[in-house]
């Protein structure tokens, strides 16, 4: 990305359709300039997976998605070995399929390249042209693993057994998120750059329904953002994410809503793209509805 302004960041995420705040766009154009891993965290349904894929788009770069669960391990992460076509060149060997050599031979052609199976971790680190490495949901994996991934964002290499180390071929741009299920290491937070990415304020949210729904003008985007702002201040078990919202801002614009206070009866039967439970859209009863719209009007 170069030395880029914090508002030609802006301007370059926004084209790849991500409205960013200025201090997130201050945090990326850090990151280039460190070369750090900048981790992100925040509720659910904020849009911090969307950063590294608009992040991809600036760089016009592949993006490689690492999703974290507990029970991750590095096998799955990392690289594994291809076990059936191993297991088959095995049998044709000791079939008389043409092949001869030692045990040892035999070893030595198996555990090669060819049999090798690249996971994301490694598959970012040999990529030609530095990819965007997407360490999603790392709060879900364990301890050790978090450990291991630590060692890999230090170092940029990795050790194979068989093959020996692989260094990095270029160096990805790598962005961690995370949901806060749990407490990272300090270690780990001090390896990267730190944002906490929130909801999004009512005018932004307006310009990210414009930009990425089409149809959507800027008068009805606008009263859209105000009602989930008003919606998320409810007491709700799940508080709709700007995903839910742009769901919400497509239904209204395919049923030709032009005017949320027009129409109330359509806006409170389509909050079912905002309300992900059944407490939730049993508090948002029509008279909840009508209430939060007089406020939006």
């Amino acid at each position: 990305m170069g030395a880029l302004s914090r508002d030609e960041i802006a301007e370059r995420l926004a084209a790849g359709g991500y409205i960013a705040d200025g201090e997130l766009a201050t945090a990326i154009a850090i990151m280039q300039l460190l070369k750090r891993p900048l981790l992100l965290e925040g509720e659910a349904g904020v849009g911090k997976t969307e950063v590294a894929k608009a992040l991809a788009s600036v760089h016009g770069t592949g993006l490689i998605r690492l999703q974290c669960y507990e029970g991750l391990d590095q096998s799955a992460a990392l690289y594994e070995w291809n076990y059936q076509r191993q297991l088959l060149a095995i049998q044709a060997h000791q079939g008389g399929g043409g092949q001869t050599g030692s045990a040892d031979d035999i070893e030595e052609r198996i555990f090669s390249e060819k049999y090798l199976l690249e996971r994301p971790l490694l598959a970012a680190i040999r990529r030609k042209k530095p990819p965007v490495l997407l360490i999603d949901e790392v709060d879900r994996a364990d301890e050790e693993f978090e450990a291991f991934l630590l060692e890999l964002l230090s170092d940029f290499q990795v050790s194979i057994p068989e093959l020996g180390t692989i260094a990095a071929t270029s160096i990805p741009h790598v962005v961690l998120t995370s949901n806060g299920t749990r407490e990272l290491s300090d270690a780990l937070r001090r390896r990267c750059l730190y944002h906490y990415v929130d909801y999004p304020d009512v005018d932004r949210e307006a310009r990210i329904i414009m930009a990425r729904v089409d149809g959507a003008g800027a008068s009805l985007s606008l009263q859209i953002a105000r009602m989930v702002e008003k919606v998320r201040k409810e007491e709700l078990r799940k508080v709709p994410g700007v995903a839910e919202t742009l769901d919400w801002a497509a239904a209204l614009v395919g049923l030709d809503v032009r005017d949320l206070a027009s129409q109330p009866e359509i806006v409170h039967e389509t909050m079912m793209c905002l309300l992900k439970t059944h407490e939730d859209k049993a508090r948002m009863s029509r008279e909840v509805t009508d209430r939060l719209l007089g406020k939006v009007a």
